[in-house]
């Protein structure tokens, strides 16, 4: 029985070349999210801005968010954002936290229960104090950071200085690109899209330590291999476990973007993005910046010290 290959084993295709086109896209990708980051920022979900979201369900089947925006706003009590969700059906209405406490929130929600009540089922209500609010935002954040310097931390441990680098170099674009997804989209940031970044680190750090790990065996092998030669291929003989793993992850991650419903849809959509974004980092930007991080055979590497006492002889 022949085994499913998704890429060929003695494939030799020059993907290094390729860095004259991925550098620039990515690094023109991450200055406008860097940029869009700055001027409009991230859509906040209500763990981290408090108030009160609820979800409601039109009874005949249709919903149309302008009159539940007028109906919302006739409560007069700031700003309300409404939108649709999932089905024609479905809708989530945000109120901001209100002014007078736990007391004020419940008399909202009861209020807006009488309201909608009518024509719509209430499918969910969630209220998240200020207070509440803030330490998610601080130990969200916190968690991010802790999480990101440890990986660091084990790349910088489990490589020699370039292939660190390298690592770091990746993992950092993924973040970027991820956080870019958020604000293109406008995709709510949750406290589950937390976890989301904090699983696609873990997905660009395996993805990286792969490609990196067969480097190092070729770096052993051949001596005198040119370094973009022998980076083509490390990349080619991984290239049908890369697919293979890209492709089963985002066929499950698509399931859930299909058919999981609301709860895990924002969670499975960057997954899914993450995924992607991953794979090519470590096909076309970790691996490529060997070259500008000096990574050598021994025998280039020797050849090239001995040109350099050459000139300085000379």
């Amino acid at each position: 029985m022949r085994l499913i290959r998704l890429f060929p084993d003695d494939s030799k295709f020059r993907f290094v070349r390729w860095r004259v086109l991925s550098y620039p896209f990515s690094a023109a990708i991450s200055v406008m999210t860097i940029v869009l980051f700055v001027t409009m920022g991230l859509n906040f979900g209500i763990d981290f801005t408090g108030g009160t979201l609820i979800e409601i369900q039109a009874k005949t089947g249709k919903a149309d968010p302008g009159v539940v925006r007028s109906l919302a706003q006739s409560f007069e009590v700031g700003d309300v954002e409404v939108q649709e969700i999932g089905s024609a059906g479905d809708i989530s209405v945000r109120f901001r936290t209100q002014p007078g406490g736990e007391a004020a929130q419940s008399a909202l929600v009861q209020r807006a229960r009488a309201a909608f009540e009518k024509d719509y089922n209430i499918r969910r209500v969630e209220t998240v104090g200020p207070r509440v609010s803030g330490e998610l935002v601080q130990s969200g954040t916190l968690g991010v950071v802790l999480a990101i310097f440890a990986v660091l931390a084990y790349l910088w441990f489990r490589f020699e200085l370039q292939f660190a680098i390298g690592a770091i170099i990746g993992t950092l674009h993924d973040i970027v690109l991820t956080l870019g997804f958020f604000v293109i989209t406008r995709e709510e940031f949750n406290m589950t899209s937390i976890a989301a970044i904090l699983t696609i680190v873990g997905y660009s750090l395996n993805e990286t330590v792969v490609v990196f790990d067969r480097t190092r065996e070729l770096l052993r092998k051949y001596k005198n291999l040119p370094t973009p030669e022998l980076l083509d291929l490390s990349i080619n003989s991984t290239m049908s476990r890369t697919v293979m793993t890209a492709t089963t992850t985002a066929l499950s991650l698509l399931a859930l973007v299909l058919f999981g419903g609301q709860a895990i849809q924002g969670f499975a959509n960057v997954m899914l993005f993450g995924v992607v974004i991953c794979t090519y980092s470590a096909i076309f930007v970790s691996s490529p910046m060997l070259i500008y991080l000096g990574v050598k055979t021994s025998a280039r590497a020797a050849a090239d010290d001995i040109l350099a006492e050459i000139e300085r002889a000379g």
